[in-house]
């Protein structure tokens, strides 16, 4: 490769540097594509090249430790820095090398016997470099092992001395701790340039001899795998074609967080996972802003709730769980009061401390109503009704300001959206809450009413679920919908509930105080497609690398990376056709799906 542009004239070289150069570039009378991509100048000095705007310095391995780990090359294959690596392998004939050996076990053989004659204490060193030799020895002799001159170069690139200074400190105390010692080729960074280069060329000639066993275990083409034994599909892993399979449910926690821009293909991962997991004998509960998984939820044989002001679907939000023998019924009356004063602060648009503590004391008493105490055993008694609430509440000094909001909800223009008993079953396979058609001004407060009340029906019974929360930056805008989530992440697990967080603004979900525990209490984090506006934040939260912030901002539809504990690999998203045809968002998919349909259903 040329190393000088052809804007430098040759005259103007120093003579160190014009053995690297091109022989074309003297004349000027060609110009070649190496040419082209040489950098603008170079400098050789004794400890590294200056490359233009990079410096570069040469490194080699010369020593190893009596035994090396497998995969111990790892940890300098994906380290966050810019480097080359070469390997050259040289085959030493085995024949030469036996009767070198032949000696050499002679030799350490003669001062075993001498040291022993002369009453020595025995020499550990001598005793081990006997029984090595020996083994070797064997090895070779049975074909089982061959004999290499290896030599492992590697070469360093930063901005300035400085930064290569430290880059060299990094990767020394890397392979340090593993009893593996670099040295800078002073004097001979040409030399070694030129052996980093693509060339094929060993020109520093500085080599180790290692049999077939340690030699192996320097192969860099590393990468993890995240293939299980069972588990749902959810990918291909880019890096070597094999199946990202993985169970949710065998991690210390069974939730997940997906983070995608729009038309990334976060749904339809989501619904390909479902899908999937259905199969599995898993349970699975959405909630759907969008009306995204309808088709779904029909073609699966699930139920589709519509949660609407004009919808027939209602849920009341004083619910109780039913109260299992490990449990107080006090905490249980307690915790639901506690989560009606966080609806009643996001529908009522706040409360006042005084307001707090009214409403707090209001939902007592509107319990009692109905014989519901810390002391009844409230199983088979039926719950009261907001506008119960209202009643309890008129009758309290203080409550004017209260009343006037809560009439809204009970007799005024949204009277049918939370003021009748619950009529939905959600003991079923597949069941998805649809919140489109609600108005955007309760869109948080209608997540929280279905989640709270997925999260009472799931304490009755054990079985594995999953609660799939699409957009869930709608509930991480207030505090109390965000806390009441989080509390559902964190305690779920003792139900066999895995939640699942989809959300394509990361900015509103990592602004809210519960988004970053929200991650490290997910086992699973799925990475697609990212907006250059949101990059920075996500590859800070995820402690990327620069590479892997770049894939995320090139990546294609269903494209990403799968995070699965300390694990993480680049994945694409693949369907069969008939998943496809299951799960698809796309219009025009849907507008074709539903003609063919049409004509079937006309005889066509």
């Amino acid at each position: 490769m040329g190393l000088f542009s052809f804007q430098k004239k040759k005259s103007d070289i120093p003579q160190a540097i014009i053995s690297l150069l091109p022989t074309e570039i003297g004349d000027m009378g060609s110009l070649e594509l190496k040419d082209v991509l040489a950098p603008s100048a170079l400098q050789i000095t004794p400890r590294e090249l200056n490359l233009g705007e990079k410096v570069a310095r040469t490194f080699f391995v010369i020593s190893y430790p009596r035994y090396l780990s497998d995969s111990w090359f790892a940890p300098i294959i994906n380290l966050e820095q810019v480097f080359d690596i070469s390997i050259f392998i040289h085959p030493v004939d085995t024949g030469e090398i036996l009767k070198k050996f032949q000696k050499k076990v002679a030799e350490v053989q003669s001062q075993i016997h001498d040291r022993e004659a002369r009453g020595m204490v025995r020499d550990p060193q001598l005793d081990a470099a006997y029984a090595n030799l020996e083994t070797l020895r064997d090895s070779l002799q049975q074909a089982e092992e061959r004999l290499f001159d290896v030599g492992v170069y590697i070469s360093l690139y930063a901005a300035n001395k400085d930064a290569l200074d430290k880059a060299e400190t990094s990767i020394k105390t890397l392979l340090e701790s593993q009893l593996v010692y670099l040295k800078p080729a002073l004097f001979q960074q040409e030399q070694g340039y030129r052996s980093i280069l693509p060339l094929g060329t060993d020109e520093l000639l500085v080599h180790n001899k290692l049999n077939s066993a340690p030699l192996s275990s320097i192969f860099p083409f590393i990468s993890f795998d995240l293939t299980a034994e069972k588990g749902v599909l959810y990918g291909i892993n880019l890096h070597n074609n094999s199946l990202v399979l993985f169970d949710r449910y065998s991690m210390e926690n069974y939730n997940s967080v997906l983070f995608a821009k729009s038309g990334a293909g976060k749904s339809y991962a989501t619904k390909l996972e479902v899908l999937r997991s259905l199969m599995f004998d898993t349970e699975v509960i959405v909630i759907d802003p969008e009306r995204e998984y309808e088709y779904m939820a029909n073609a699966t044989g699930g139920r589709y709730f519509n949660i609407s002001l004009s919808s027939d679907h209602h849920i009341n939000p004083f619910d109780l769980p039913q109260v299992h023998e490990d449990e107080n019924p006090a905490e249980i009356l307690r915790q639901n009061i506690i989560t009606l004063v966080g609806l009643f602060r996001i529908i009522l648009s706040g409360l006042t401390p005084e307001e707090d503590a009214i409403i707090d004391r209001a939902i007592t008493e509107t319990y009692a109503l109905k014989d519901i105490t810390s002391t009844s055993d409230f199983s088979n008694l039926t719950p009261p009704l907001l506008s119960d609430f209202e009643l309890v509440l008129a009758g309290m000094e203080g409550s004017d300001s209260l009343m006037r909001r809560v009439t809204k909800y009970t007799q005024g223009t949204w009277a049918g959206f939370m003021n009748k008993p619950s009529n939905v079953d959600i003991n079923q396979k597949f069941v998805v809450f649809s919140v489109r058609d609600m108005e955007e001004e309760l869109k948080p407060a209608a997540m929280y009413i279905i989640t709270n009340y997925i999260w009472t029906s799931v304490r009755r019974r054990l079985q594995k679920r999953l609660l799939v929360v699409d957009e869930a930056w709608w509930m991480m805008k207030s505090n109390d919908t965000a806390s009441f989530l989080y509390s559902v992440a964190k305690r779920g697990r003792k139900y066999f509930l895995g939640l699942a967080t989809i959300t394509q603004d990361v900015g509103d979900f990592l602004n809210s105080p519960y988004g970053v525990p929200m991650i490290t209490n997910s086992s699973i984090q799925i990475l697609l497609k990212q907006s250059p506006t949101a990059i920075d934040r996500v590859k800070e939260t995820f402690n990327l690398t620069d590479e892997e912030k770049y894939l995320l901002l090139e990546s294609q539809i269903g494209e990403g990376i799968f995070f699965a504990g300390s694990k993480h690999v680049a994945m694409k998203i693949i369907a069969s056709y008939t998943e496809d045809q299951i799960i698809t968002s796309d219009p025009s998919q849907l507008l074709a799906i539903k003609k063919e349909r049409d004509q079937m259903g006309n005889g066509g």
